[in-house]
């Protein structure tokens, strides 16, 4: 038997594209959640500091706050985010949808509905189930600024390397994942952003 709609849970795989080994997080969300709001979930699960535009895009449809003052509209047709629940954009196991973060850096998100589930009455939503790997750092220079960084942590006597960890404030681990700490902010944004601005 199917769930209604108020009890239907999303399990949905996100995996930052273009990187190998891969970037991933395994998320539950409620299908009402709006696309801005997945927006959130997404900076506090993939470890974003959210200080670039964004995107979704499903089926040649772009999904964004709208913003009148900027011209990074171009010819294209925007459909607010704010007013687009899940529900809208996947419907059945498969469908995908694609975040872009940082139109500079183009981190290009693939998001798919891996399963539809009940709703636990006692278990807090948003969830992060699983995940691997660190995000790459804000303004590193797209997936070739990323690959010379992991290099570099990894050989002591690279050219970059002490530019690069004084740059980040400490070395970078690309293999850290911390699910405790993912499934705290979740729960409480304000403070896991208050947290990220201070760091």
């Amino acid at each position: 038997m199917t769930p209604s709609k108020t009890q239907r849970i999303y399990r949905l795989k996100v995996t930052l594209k273009d990187i190998n080994p891969p970037i991933w997080r395994e998320l539950l969300v409620s299908p009402t959640t709006t696309l801005h709001e997945l927006h959130d979930v997404l900076q506090l699960a993939m470890g974003w500091l959210d200080s670039h535009l964004h995107e979704f895009i499903k089926d040649k449809t772009h999904f964004q706050l709208p913003d009148l003052e900027n011209d990074r509209y171009d010819d294209k047709e925007y459909t607010d985010s704010r007013e687009v629940p899940l529900s809208r954009v996947l419907f059945k196991p498969g469908d995908r949808l694609e975040y872009l973060y940082d139109f500079g850096d183009a981190w290009e998100h693939d998001i798919v509905l891996e399963e539809v589930l009940a709703s636990e009455p006692l278990r807090p939503y948003p969830l992060c189930l699983s995940g691997a790997r660190a995000c790459p750092p804000e303004d590193c220079g797209s997936t070739t600024g990323y690959e010379n960084l992991v290099e570099a942590m990894k050989n002591p006597n690279h050219p970059d390397r002490e530019d690069l960890i004084e740059w980040f404030g400490r070395p970078y681990d690309p293999e850290e994942f911390d699910l405790a700490l993912v499934n705290r902010d979740l729960e409480d944004p304000e403070k896991a952003w208050s947290r990220k601005i201070q760091n």
